[in-house]
């Protein structure tokens, strides 16, 4: 990994518990919102932080722009570590770090060039400096036409457009994106996520994404940090977490994001549907290719159907699962089985007549 551009070590953030019942006479306990957090964020990436709500990550992402300060432990942002910084010594870290938000933010009484440019005025840009940069980032967003508008003539998507445009204003070394698609239907939200691609890609912005959809770690992020009651409980590449999570709420997330498994009811109807015997098997660049599976089949005589499953991509690499019928004589379908574990994970759900329930048998 390149030279991290934000670290933390040992990062604490607590807040204080609300104050008792009066006749209890006591305060509620400290709620330790990061607790403990280790972890680097190299310059140029697009890093993942997900988890349920309540999990730590939107407080965990306010500590790197010091909205919220640390109880113990230390945030280094671009070779600063902000632990007891004054506001005035903060100001010049912040100006090099870019928000965008859920609900966008924007100024309602503003055009959305006004928008854009409010960060440049404060910044004390001239104002022929200021529209030159607020046309050239509608433009790179894909909205010039629609500097004259007001924010509540917009779509979604457009408004999100403004606020990632604002926030890249005053050219930001790192853009923070809290829960930005959350408030998006699911065509913006592949827009507006191929937009921070770019922004990354061609600015060479590290994107830092808070996010409880494990579609968006899927579709953008180079790497992920998975929390849970404050702490960091998996940590790596998007692709590895995925196609190999170790903690029971990573497994969560990737089957909300994949839905590539038949559940219960429907392995019952594809068992009626299908007489042979039935399987599941992983398909990626780790275990095997969908090639690879076909191919062990057929050495072994037997025929496989394609009966539920899909095939997406994490990071820009292939990733899924396949449920197939395997037809043929017992013996070449133990063959076949057999094939299949040596190169890849395979969960057998047997037949209708002789139904199996297990877990991954690799």
């Amino acid at each position: 990994m390149s030279q991290p551009i934000i670290s933390f070590r040992d990062a604490v953030k607590e807040f204080p518990g609300r104050g008792g019942r009066r006749r209890a006479r006591r305060s509620a306990p400290a709620v330790r919102a990061v607790d403990g957090v280790t972890l680097d964020i190299a310059a140029g990436e697009i890093f993942g932080v997900i988890g349920y709500s309540g999990a730590g990550k939107s407080t965990l992402v306010r500590l790197v722009n010091a909205l919220e300060t640390t109880t113990a432990g230390s945030v280094v942002v671009d070779g600063t570590d902000l632990t007891g910084l004054s506001e005035a010594r903060l100001r010049p870290v912040r100006a090099g770090i870019g928000m965008i938000f859920q609900q966008f933010n924007l100024l309602r009484s503003r055009t959305v060039a006004g928008n854009v440019a409010y960060p440049l005025e404060v910044a004390g840009w001239s104002r022929t400096d200021r529209d030159a940069r607020v046309a050239e980032l509608l433009a790179f967003v894909g909205i010039a036409d629609k500097a004259a508008a007001y924010p509540s003539a917009l779509s979604g998507g457009q408004k999100q457009r403004v606020g990632i445009a604002r926030a890249l204003a005053t050219n930001p070394k790192i853009l923070l994106a809290d829960e930005a698609t959350s408030a998006l239907d699911p065509e913006t939200t592949a827009d507006v996520l191929a937009l921070l691609q770019r922004v990354n890609r061609e600015l060479g912005i590290t994107v830092v994404v808070i996010t409880h959809e494990m579609e968006v770690v899927r579709s953008i992020c180079h790497r992920v940090a998975v929390m849970e009651r404050g702490r960091v409980v998996e940590l790596g590449d998007a692709y590895r977490v995925f196609s190999a999570p170790q903690q029971p709420v990573t497994r969560r997330f990737v089957a909300s994001a994949l839905r590539d498994q038949p559940s219960p009811a429907v392995l019952d109807r594809l068992r009626g549907r299908h007489p042979g015997r039935i399987v599941t098997v992983r398909v990626d660049e780790v275990s095997g290719s969908s090639a690879q599976v076909m191919e062990v089949l057929a050495d072994r005589g037997v025929h496989g159907t394609i009966v539920y499953g899909g095939i997406t991509e994490v990071a820009e690499r292939p990733y899924g699962s396949l449920t197939l019928e395997l037809s043929g004589d017992d013996a070449a379908v133990h063959a076949a089985l057999a094939g299949l574990r040596a190169v890849t994970s395979v969960v057998d759900h047997g037949t209708a007549a002789l139904p199996v329930t297990e877990g991954s048998d690799r």
